[in-house]
């Protein structure tokens, strides 16, 4: 497989850009998972301090060692780094009813575990910086009743590209958050808008899932705090 990019290094920590479709660690049915990938990469075993989920890309920190992993994780759960991400989604995210250019969800969201299921609180913080809608064309959604003239093959899509930052790190919480304000995001099998997945894959080339980790502030040695930022995807910006 290709090299996974590094951002950043010193002696604790890497900065990686991890792309999309790599897991970060294995499990049964993951042949290559970043763990492990990445440890033969630089010679010798890494410590995972935090995770992404598989088809999200973008920005983590990975630690060189036990100490520094144990530092790391604590640095991250006392929100010392900030991660910011940003998402293409469809619609946009309404609240109490009405479309919101920004604000924060607060919403449980559900953790699977052996004995059962545990509610978690989470929230999320996001800013809609574009909103942009598409004209598709798709004689397959037409029922047998239209008048078949290409008006009504028209499918207006609209897309929000969203700012998110994280108050809480739960599993697949962006996902959660933003398909529970009507905003899922783009090429979100698990909890996105299927039909529109369909359309857009089928249109708009749309293959990925649209989520990017692309902002990572963190403390430095010297008290100050140093901000790293990757540009998206190509995938990001099909039109």
């Amino acid at each position: 497989m290709n090299k996974i990019p590094v951002i950043f290094e010193d002696d604790e920590i890497f900065i990686i850009n991890k792309p999309a479709g790599l897991s970060v660690q294995g499990g049964q049915g993951i042949a290559h998972p970043l763990d492990e990938e990445f440890s033969k990469q630089v010679g010798f075993r890494v410590h995972l301090v935090h995770r992404l989920d598989k088809e999200t890309s973008g920005l983590m920190v990975v630690a060189k060692n036990a100490k520094a992993a144990s530092k790391w994780i604590e640095l991250i759960s006392s929100k010392k780094v900030q991660k910011e991400y940003t998402a293409i989604c469809f619609g946009e995210p309404i609240i109490n009813g009405k479309k919101q250019k920004s604000g924060t969800i607060s919403a449980t969201v559900i953790k699977k575990e052996r004995n059962g299921e545990r509610k978690q609180s989470a929230v999320t913080n996001f800013t809609v910086e574009e909103v942009k809608t598409v004209v598709v064309r798709d004689s397959s959604t037409s029922s047998e009743d239209d008048s078949r003239s290409p008006e009504n093959d028209e499918i207006p899509i609209t897309f929000s590209r969203i700012h998110l930052k994280l108050g809480t790190g739960r599993m697949h919480q962006i996902r959660i958050h933003l398909a529970s304000v009507g905003s899922p995001i783009c090429g979100d099998d698990k909890h996105g808008n299927f039909k529109l997945n369909k359309l857009a894959r089928k249109h708009l080339k749309i293959k990925n899932l649209l989520l990017c980790s692309q902002r990572l502030t963190i403390p430095t040695k010297d008290g100050k705090r140093q901000v790293f930022e990757i540009a998206l995807p190509d995938y990001f910006l099909a039109d």
